[in-house]
């Protein structure tokens, strides 16, 4: 099949509320009719370009408009009434703010109904891949010392090594970035070393950004030693493209956050028959067990790190206590507090 793209900025009559800076990516994928597809989502265009291959494959006369945002911005622009038909985010707790707060439409079919139940609340809300935070090294950068297996080795050695990470660490600006705050605040639920680990990495100037691939590609040029909970699958893909060079993939052995990237029908679908394709789609995948061009690890991944005691975050209400403005206010003033120092 013949896939037609048109440039950033040809089609942009979803998100009139939005000014178009809050815009990081848009491709246009022509179908065979004028019926189209409009997605907003925080996924990499790359790595989603053979789902909507293959969407396109089995509906050929849908097009597919994919715009790419920050969770953040994602979230704000749901918020404001920006027109989509399916909304696609690695910050879960956001996505579910919102379809608690009642911006999504209800969908059910049997490739929903065949998800774990962890994957899914209420109709509403599905998740389709799961993703564990990751440390990234630059190996070179790290040549003589012992690799880290767990929070407590981490601290360990960039205290004792300061010369070598001084401005040369990476991490999320959890001031910005939804998926950097969740996996911040998830951490904090769960292990005592977050705090001590924010005020080491906040004495060594570390780097603060939006987004994993950034990072990922700092540290595969040398610019970084190292960035800190970046998305496990943007790594794969890096080193799965060769171009990873000195990077290597750490797994923290004492506690990992594992991600669901979850997908809903927004309020303002104007396809909902080709969002629900869509999902089912991303649903059948979810559940697959052939090796494919998929660059998102699937949710049957999930069952070997649950036995180990490193089971997805949940979606539930409890996702939204950090979100509580006060808990948030509070939360950000102590991060602050540790990391800009």
């Amino acid at each position: 099949m013949r896939f037609a793209y048109l440039a950033l900025g040809l089609i942009l009559t979803w998100c009139a509320p939005l000014k178009a800076q809050t815009i990081e990516d848009q491709r246009v994928f022509l179908g065979t009719s004028d019926r189209l597809l409009r997605i907003v989502s925080t996924t990499d265009l790359a790595v989603f370009v053979p789902y909507i291959r293959s969407f396109q494959e089995e509906h050929p006369e849908i097009g597919v408009d994919y715009t790419v945002m920050s969770s953040s911005d994602l979230h704000q622009a749901i918020r404001q009434g920006a027109q989509a038909d399916l909304v696609i985010s690695s910050a879960m707790d956001l996505q579910f703010q919102l379809v608690n707060d009642g911006f999504a439409l209800p969908y059910r079919s049997d490739q929903t109904d065949a998800l774990p139940e962890w994957a899914r609340w209420r109709d509403l809300i599905y998740a389709f891949t799961t993703e564990p935070a990751v440390v990234v090294i630059n190996s070179a950068s790290l040549q003589g010392l012992d690799l880290p297996t767990t929070r407590q080795d981490l601290i360990a050695m960039l205290r004792d090594n300061p010369e070598r990470f001084v401005g040369r660490i990476g991490t999320y600006d959890v001031r910005n970035s939804g998926l950097g705050y969740l996996f911040a605040t998830q951490e904090d639920r769960s292990t005592d070393a977050f705090w001590r680990l924010n005020e080491v990495m906040g004495r060594l100037d570390t780097r603060l950004y939006c987004c994993s691939s950034d990072m990922i590609e700092d540290v595969a040029a040398g610019r970084l030693a190292l960035a800190y909970n970046v998305l496990g699958s943007y790594a794969a893909e890096e080193l799965a493209l060769g171009s990873g060079g000195n990077m290597q993939v750490i797994r923290m052995q004492d506690f990992s956050n594992v991600m669901l990237r979850t997908m809903f029908i927004p309020a303002t679908v104007q396809d909902a028959e080709g969002a629900g394709a869509m999902i089912d789609l991303l649903s059948r995948l979810a559940l697959r067990s052939e090796p494919g061009p998929w660059g998102l690890p699937s949710l049957n991944e999930a069952g070997e790190r649950a036995s180990l005691g490193f089971g997805p975050i949940r979606l539930g209400p409890a996702l939204l206590t950090y979100l509580d403005p006060l808990n948030r206010r509070s939360f950000l003033l102590e991060w602050n507090n540790a990391m800009i120092q």
